[in-house]
């Protein structure tokens, strides 16, 4: 009333100026400091939650220092230590992605097979909505999301659509952009190949008994078998012996079989002998 409220702002704002005039008088002010400087007057500047007052950044020259979790296009990994990109081109995150800005080309061998690798992985930046499905589907911690967001060119096509060579990154690069996630992702994967390892050693170890069990059992067996002295196997032998010449015995006793089976052969050669003389007559008295 009566212009009271427009003097409290006009209040508000004169202190403002006066603060921020003082801040800039100071060696250092309240917005540098804490800063990176990168030299040529270029510099990153960390600006707390807290910090109060006005805040101008005079960009591209200065600029914010990003959030961990800040994303803005996906970056593929490059794993340092196993020198193998971790993308075995399942074909996961082209599947969830809701733009379908993802295309991805598995590779093959020489026998035209598929191998779990690819050969060509675009993006398209310019549909890319930056959500990290990508990420959180992804199974092998291949695809990340990157911080670099100064990607202004004149023509969108073919600039915009990134190719696998530009979007891969070496792990340490995402170590540097993600640290926090990326120390909780080695803690899960130590944690995961310790599992494994024990696993296999379990294995080993009931494969070991299982052997050794098999073992023992055979040498148990072999044990319980009664070994027989000299004489027992002479008197075997004899045994066996006698049994063979039995059978040979039984054999020459079955002759009568042979006599018969003779036989038989020499009716067939008889019918044959007259149906080859019937049929030479019919030829001879047909040529009559």
């Amino acid at each position: 009333m009566f212009g009271t409220g427009l003097l409290k702002g006009l209040g508000v704002t004169l202190k403002h100026a006066l603060d921020t005039f003082e801040d800039d008088r100071e060696s250092v002010p309240d917005r540098y400091r804490g800063s990176i400087e990168l030299g040529n007057n270029r510099r990153v500047i960390k600006q707390p939650i807290d910090q109060e007052g006005l805040l101008t950044i005079q960009y591209p020259e200065e600029k914010r220092l990003l959030p961990e979790r800040f994303r803005y296009i996906p970056m593929l990994i490059w794993d340092s230590e196993k020198q193998e990109d971790r993308c075995t081109a399942c074909g996961i995150c082209a599947k969830v992605c809701p733009p379908q800005c993802i295309w991805i080309v598995r590779d093959s061998d020489e026998n035209g097979k598929p191998v779990t690798r690819c050969s060509d992985f675009y993006i398209d930046a310019a549909v890319c909505m930056s959500c990290s499905f990508c990420v959180e589907f992804c199974p092998f911690d291949a695809i990340k999301m990157n911080h670099d967001y100064e990607l202004a060119v004149y023509d969108r096509y073919p600039h915009l659509v990134y190719d696998m060579a530009e979007l891969t990154v070496p792990l340490e690069y995402y170590a540097a952009l993600w640290p926090t996630q990326y120390e909780e992702e080695q803690a899960r994967r130590k944690e995961e190949e310790e599992q494994k390892r024990k696993q296999d050693e379990e294995k080993a170890a009931k494969a070991a008994a299982r052997a050794a069990a098999k073992s023992a059992a055979a040498a148990d067996e072999s044990a319980a078998k009664p070994k027989r002295s000299a004489a027992e196997l002479q008197a075997l032998a004899k045994e066996r012996a006698a049994q063979r010449q039995a059978q040979g015995q039984a054999a020459d006793g079955g002759g009568s079989g042979d006599d018969e089976a003779d036989a038989k052969r020499a009716r067939m050669e008889e019918l044959k002998r007259r149906a080859q003389e019937r049929a030479r007559q019919r030829k001879e008295q047909s040529g009559e």
